[in-house]
């Protein structure tokens, strides 16, 4: 009896600026103009087939999560190679981070399985990465899940969406109609949330009203940011204009996010930190970063996690993840 194996991967993304762009009828043109930041800590998945009756037992080995998301992404994967009939499959995920806090763990799930999956059955891997990232687009969007995140990924580090839709698409999983890029270096964040959970992605992204105050607010900010060349010279202004952003989208004034906001930069400010918090969209979550992503940018930030954990905020150092 055949037993394949493999293992997939996926850091999680944050999400700074946006645009819903839901309305073309084609799932693969569907997405998001925005910007954000691509992170290390994700979702982790270990694929196991043995030859037999085709199906999924799917086991969280640390963290809770949805079951559907993974269902799917096999489901698609097996429409496109049939191989994956043949196998009935155990699925191990470990989320490293909270679900519905802003940190993209939908769409890292759904990367890092169908990773696993395909290695497990040996496909090339530019053509598995590729085919992650198609199918993973298609499940966010099936189960209203994230918008952009996926395209974000597809860039890596410091990222900018310039065009909507899934990063790749069509048969021979051919770039586009989603284009992003991204720039990265060594830069240090915390991610900080309570234990309470947001609202759900979709309860702003199928909402008309906050579709239209989320997307007119979005785009005034990226007809700025899509122009130029992107790099590092760009991070201040990225910061202002994800502050610009929360308050005219109506999203800073919503699910407590002000005080949330508020509570953590009073910390940041009585302890005379150069760092900057940054709501995590669409979560209850704040991601603190440095002002200053030049040479000097390592700043000791354990009495600021002390002073957050103190207050009941869980607390996680990570970093900007490298570009794919």
């Amino acid at each position: 009896m055949t037993v394949v194996m493999g293992r997939g991967e996926c850091g999680s993304h944050v999400t700074l600026i946006f645009t819903v762009d839901d309305e073309e009828k084609e799932i693969v043109n569907q997405g998001s103009l925005g910007a954000g930041l691509c992170l290390e800590q994700g979702v982790e998945t270990i694929a196991r087939g043995i030859e037999g009756d085709f199906g999924i037992d799917i086991k969280f080995v640390e963290g809770i999560g949805r079951s559907g998301l993974y269902e799917r992404t096999l489901e698609l994967l097996s429409e496109e190679i049939i191989n994956f009939r043949e196998y009935s499959w155990d699925l191990a995920v470990k989320l490293k981070l909270p679900l519905s806090q802003g940190f993209g763990m939908s769409a890292s799930g759904a990367i890092s399985a169908a990773m696993a999956f395909q290695r497990a059955l040996g496909e090339p891997h530019e053509e598995s990465l590729r085919r992650a990232f198609a199918i993973a687009h298609r499940v966010e969007r099936e189960l209203s899940t994230g918008l952009g995140d996926v395209t974000a990924l597809a860039a890596g580090g410091v990222e900018r969406r310039i065009s909507a839709g899934a990063p790749f698409s069509g048969k021979l999983l051919n770039r586009g109609p989603g284009k992003s890029e991204g720039w990265t270096s060594e830069i240090n964040v915390i991610l900080t949330w309570r234990e309470d959970s947001g609202k759900h992605t979709s309860s702003y992204i199928d909402n008309q009203k906050w579709k239209e105050s989320i997307s007119s607010a979005g785009i005034k900010q990226m007809d700025q940011l899509v122009n130029g060349k992107w790099g590092a010279s760009r991070w201040e202004e990225l910061l202002e204009r994800s502050q610009i952003f929360v308050s005219e989208s109506g999203l800073l004034n919503d699910s407590l996010r002000l005080e949330l906001l508020n509570e953590v930069e009073e910390m940041i400010n009585k302890l005379n930190l150069d760092l900057k918090p940054l709501l995590c969209l669409l979560g209850k979550s704040l991601v603190i970063v440095p002002k200053d992503v030049g040479p000097s940018n390592d700043i000791d930030s354990s009495s600021l996690i002390n002073q957050l954990e103190k207050a009941g905020f869980n607390t996680i150092i990570t970093k900007v993840g490298k570009l794919f």
